[in-house]
């Protein structure tokens, strides 16, 4: 049986991007970033929740998130939930939901956008210019 696991987020970045490589040379860049929905209670009050996410990027992607991304800035993110774990110093086991990402999307202008050029779009390296909420795949 084939199974599915994808992953489609926009929010903002939380924090600014960290580049490190592999013992192989590979760079990889992780960030968080936080969703929010919004939602009225039965008595009318208006409430906000919101999700943080680990969101890690690998070889030219990495390289593009870490050049383009800053914290503040509007992200759409493609990839796929990997759940982890590992045993922390107090010897109890903790778990860590991350996306590992296939696709992102710099949804704000960056100062290289200012001078004409355009940002990056993905994992493929193709260029686009500004986003429209019309051009996102759902």
């Amino acid at each position: 049986m084939v199974g599915f696991n994808k992953i489609l987020i926009i929010g903002n970045v939380g924090t600014d991007p960290e580049m490190r490589y592999t013992p192989s040379g590979n760079p990889v860049t992780s960030f968080r970033i936080a969703t929010s929905r919004f939602y009225n209670t039965a008595d009318g009050e208006r409430h906000q929740e919101t999700e943080w996410f680990t969101v890690v990027a690998w070889n030219q992607l990495a390289e593009q998130c870490n050049q383009y991304l800053a914290k503040g800035q509007r992200a759409f993110v493609e990839g796929r939930l990997h759940g982890r774990s590992w045993e922390g110093q107090d010897g109890h086991t903790r778990f860590s939901n991350e996306i590992t990402a296939s696709r992102v999307l710099f949804l704000d202008r960056g100062p290289s956008s200012q001078s004409g050029e355009a940002e990056p779009a993905g994992s493929d390296g193709e260029p686009a210019g500004p986003m429209d909420a019309e051009d996102l795949p759902f």
